[in-house]
Formats: structure tokens, sequence, C-alpha cells
């Protein structure tokens, strides 16, 4: 969708989100916990939009601090956690007549940031657990490929899924692709002081036909709406440590520089070292990455190997065999830094550049040294790394490049304060595991900001999985809202 094509006057108020499909319960559809099942019975005619979700949510557990994202994950996929298979209870009816004009601005083609992820790794998430409704991922993946042997996708089957949905769902028109918001303020209403909009500013690249083909000039919007869903993710500011020399050109903060280096013929056998921080998955992915190339790896991080907060220690090992060999990595190559006294005299640096040179041919994983407990002091031009253990023992690396992969923050800079005031805690910067956005758990709105809901990271909700929870709420929410102001246009005409 061209946005500078469209007439978007202020006057011209959208409002959001709701999309013709509806969920109900199935006729023959059963849910294996009773206590559910009965409480979708008492009113079986009404759509899973227009029941009490919070009722609904009362004693349900799962994987989710969300109620609604347990809910919606239990109807979509019951048992799921214990390896079973039951049918969803849910059955989807289009209804076009309760579709609502809405409008999704996103800097990228629909399936956001899985276009710009490795696209021949696997999804930690089994493949269903990625699906939305209406469309079975693993038939549609079937058709695309003879053998699905693995139930996970890789991001590269999951970004074109998506892109997919988008299609074959009929929404092109509502995705307005290629934009960059710079400013959502609230309006007031001319002449109603007690009403108010959502004024979203931002520009769109379009191709620029009188520059010749191909140039792109970016074109400036508004749109105005009753209300707006931030799903923003949480990959646009990568995640820093704060120390000396972070901003040297050797130190990386994210997996695609790693392959640009590899990539460029940068990295292989003979190369010094990659030092890879972080314990995440990114983390993993970035070891395999380099150690496939026979590239040595040094890899720190501050949690102990056996840390049950660690991912690698939530995983079952036979369904993530990659992350189970990461593990097994950190956990057998071992090394505990020497001391290197603060004068740091240039012939104790080379013995210990010696000692983690002949450490690394030895072990199951030759190339491989894994530092727990370290925290990085110091980058060095010299492409240096001072690492600390927690005993304060302090050891210097000598490699090639270093990246850094800690996890990355949400970039809510159109918003007054980057969003602080719309978290948990209002002083510090809105992340999304220590200080995600505060909304009512049971419809996604800002406690702070009436008619501004988050969903997904924003609100520490990381998979696809349970994010899709967070949609109903919000769906839910408007729906009520919606039906509300047609009920007081009613008594209105009566009156």
């Amino acid at each position: 969708m061209d946005l500078h094509n469209k007439d978007i006057l202020p006057r011209e108020i959208l409002p959001v989100v709701v999309i013709g499909y509806t969920p109900y319960l199935s006729p023959e559809g059963t849910h294996p916990n009773p206590l559910l099942q009965g409480k979708l019975d008492q009113q079986p005619h009404l759509s899973l939009l227009e029941l009490d979700l919070e009722y609904l949510c009362e004693g349900l557990e799962g994987r989710s601090s969300n109620p609604v994202a347990v809910l919606f994950d239990s109807l979509l996929l019951p048992d799921s956690d214990f390896g079973l298979e039951h049918a969803s209870p849910l059955l989807w009816r289009y209804e076009p007549e309760r579709a609502t004009p809405h409008l999704v601005l996103g800097k990228g083609p629909p399936g956001g940031a899985w276009h710009a992820m490795e696209g021949s790794m696997l999804t930690l998430s089994l493949a269903n657990w990625m699906e939305l409704p209406g469309l079975k991922l693993k038939e549609w993946m079937r058709e695309k490929r003879r053998n699905v042997r693995n139930d996970r996708a890789t991001p590269a089957e999951i970004a074109s899924y998506y892109q997919h949905y988008v299609n074959q769902m009929g929404l092109e028109d509502s995705f307005a692709c290629g934009t960059t918001v710079t400013s959502i303020q609230r309006v007031n209403y001319e002449g109603a002081s007690s009403r108010s909009f959502w004024k979203v500013q931002g520009t769109q690249k379009r191709e620029a036909d009188e520059l010749g083909e191909g140039s792109l000039s970016e074109v400036p919007f508004i749109v105005c709406a009753d209300y707006v869903v931030l799903a923003t993710g949480t990959h646009d500011i990568p995640a820093r440590l704060g120390v000396e020399g972070e901003g040297l050109p050797f130190v990386c903060h994210s997996f695609w520089e790693l392959e640009a280096a590899i990539s460029r013929g940068q990295l292989d056998h003979t190369s010094d070292p990659v030092l890879v921080v972080g314990a995440g998955l990114t983390a993993a992915d970035a070891v395999l990455a380099a150690h496939h190339l026979n590239t040595p790896v040094y890899h720190a991080f501050r949690r102990s190997v056996t840390d049950p907060g660690l991912i690698f220690n939530q995983l079952p090992k036979l369904l993530y065999p990659e992350y189970h060999k990461v593990h097994q990595m950190m956990t057998q190559q071992q090394q505990h830094g020497q001391d290197i006294p603060s004068s740091g005299g240039t012939g104790t640096l080379v013995d210990q550049q010696e000692n983690n040179t002949a450490s690394m041919s030895t072990g199951s994983y030759p190339g491989y040294i894994s530092l727990p407990k370290h925290r990085v002091v110091a980058f060095k031009p010299d492409r240096k790394c001072v690492l600390e253990g927690e005993d304060g023992c302090r050891t210097v690396l000598q490699v090639s490049m270093a990246l850094v992969l800690i996890g990355a923050h949400p970039n809510l800079s159109f918003l007054p304060e980057n969003g602080r005031p719309l978290g948990l805690n209002p002083q510090e910067p809105i992340t999304c595991r220590r200080n995600p956005l505060e909304v009512d758990p049971y419809t996604y709105e800002s406690v702070s900001e009436g008619g501004l809901y988050a969903m997904g990271p924003l609100v520490g909700e990381n998979f696809v999985r349970f994010l899709k929870g967070g949609a109903l709420a919000i769906a839910s929410d408007l729906a009520k809202k919606q039906r509300a102001k047609e009920e007081n246009r009613t008594t209105l005409r009566v009156s």
C-alpha cells in the first residue's frame, strides 16, 4: 500500500486491527481441559471476541506469564507442551461484516525480522507453534519441499509463510511496507476537547520515477487513528556492554556482521580467534557458524554452564541437537582465565596467548574455548580483549573480531522520552526482559495511555506461539469498544 497515493486527512480517522475471520467454539470441538470446556459450553453461540477472556483464563497454567496468551495457546494447541496433538476446538468463520479498517506500518515486507535472519538455520519453536489461524504451516511447507522431516522450520520458510499469509487472506491493502514512523502523538478533535485521536507521522520509501528507474525517495505521510497498536519487536538496537573500546571497528553487535565477514573470506582456520560474548541462542549460532569454518572461537559469558536460567538447560536435547552440541562445548572446553598483572608486560601477554592457543588444540572440540563467569573489561585498538573472571583475575586475548551478542532493545524514538513513561518502571529505559511496557493483562491496553496497545516482545512475549494471545486480547477489547459505540448511537437515536 502506497500511503502517499491515499488522501488520508486528519479528519479521516481509522479504527484498527480486527480482520474478518472470527474464532468460535466448533460444535464438534472438545478441549482436554474439562474446566475450560465447561466455560466454553456456557455460551457456544458467541465468538471468542465476545466472551469474558478474564473468566476463561482463570485456573489455566502455561509457559507464558500473560494469561490471555496461555488461553489462546491452549485453544489453538491443546496440551502441546506434553507432545500431544489434540485438534483445536476452535472454528474460524469468515465474517466480512465484522472486518474493521486497519493499517499495518512496517519497515520491510510482512514477516518482519524473519526476513533478516539466516535462512538455513532452524527455528527454536516447532513449526506448528509458528502458524497463524486459517493456514496450516506444515501443509504449506509440504507444497514447497517434498520432505518435511523436521518439526522445525527455517527462518526463510517462516518469512515466506507470513508473506504468503497476508496475500492468502487478502490483507495486502492493509499493509504499508517501507515505512518508518517518526512520531506518534495524541491530538484533540477540533471543537471536542473530550475526544482525541492518534496522529502518526513518518516516511515511506517509494520508487521515484522522475529520478530514474530504481531510485528511491522518502515520502512523508500522516495517518490518524482512534487506536494504535505497538508491535515493533526488539531487534532494532543491539544491547551494548558499555565498556572501553566497544566502538572499535573489530567489535560487532549482530550475527549478520559475522556472516558478512565469512562471505568476504575474512575468516578461516588460519585467522586469529573470534570472540563471542553472550550465552543466548544468537551467540550459539555464531559459535556454530565460526566453528564450522574451523575458525578458532573464544566464548565468554557471565553465567555458569549449570545455571538453570541458561536457555540451553531448558531445551530438550533430542529436539535441539545443535544447541545441545554448543552446550556440550561450553561445558567440556571450559578454561579459567589466568591473572594478568596490572603492569601487563609484553612477555606476560605473549605467554598467556600461547597458553590459550595450546588449550585450543586439545579436548573434544579443538578450536573452541569456553570462558564461563567472565565479563569483558575493555577492547583495545590492537584487537586485544581484556576479560575478568569472577575471582578478579584478568585474561588478555588476541582476536580477529569480537561479537557482542547479548540481546537487543526496541527503538521507540517515535514516542515521547522513548516510551519510558509507559514502562513498568518509568525511570528506566524500555527493555523487553527487565522493563516491558505496562499493559492490562486482559486487553493489552497501556495502563498509562488509553487507546494505545502493545504486544509481542514489548510486553515480554518473545515467541510467536504466545504473542497471538496479545492479538486476541486487543481484537477482543476493540470489538467491545466498537459495540459500546454502536449501542450509544442507538440510545441517542431512540432518545
